[in-house]
């Protein structure tokens, strides 16, 4: 989730002129839900108001029909909306193209989407006022059509080379 209060992070200003980032307070935000091909680079993102096991399993189906006639493995944590009984039927649907790979608990340097999350927020929030969720929305997508643009660049920065 990348909310609607900014954080000055890695800037510089002059002894005594604090570089001051203007917030509204009101702790919204843009909720997220993506995958990353390490192969291609390629990145799928879709924005969501909330993130349940309806809206993952829609986002689900937006992933197969995205990658149609492709082996599928998924990472994913061990958020409980990931392992609902609403996904269920999914998976066995899809079980000769679909997986999940669980990682432990407490482990999200082991999966690559991370680094994309982290990436995003450096890029879009970091020392950036936004007036409302709005142009967050439009600064997340923006991003997401730039990285698409050179995936190579998305493969060279997160993906380990073996």
């Amino acid at each position: 989730m990348i909310r609607d209060y900014q954080a000055i992070a890695n800037t510089w200003f002059l002894k005594g002129q604090q570089k001051i980032i203007p917030t509204y307070g009101r702790h919204q935000g843009v909720k997220l839900i993506g995958t990353l091909d390490y192969e291609t680079g390629d990145v799928f993102c879709v924005q969501e108001e909330q993130y349940t096991a309806v809206e993952f399993l829609s986002f689900l189906e937006k992933v197969i029909a995205r990658y149609p006639n492709e082996r599928i493995v998924m990472v994913l944590d061990n958020a409980r909306i990931h392992h609902a009984k609403l996904i269920q039927p999914f998976l066995e649907k899809y079980q000769d193209s679909f997986e999940f790979l669980f990682l432990p608990p407490y482990s999200p340097n082991l999966n690559l989407i991370e680094g994309l999350w982290k990436w995003m927020k450096t890029t879009v929030i970091h020392n950036v006022f936004y007036s409302n969720v709005g142009k967050i929305q439009r600064a997340v997508q923006g991003f997401i059509q730039m990285i698409n643009q050179t995936p190579e660049n998305t493969v060279n920065r997160l993906c380990l080379k073996l």
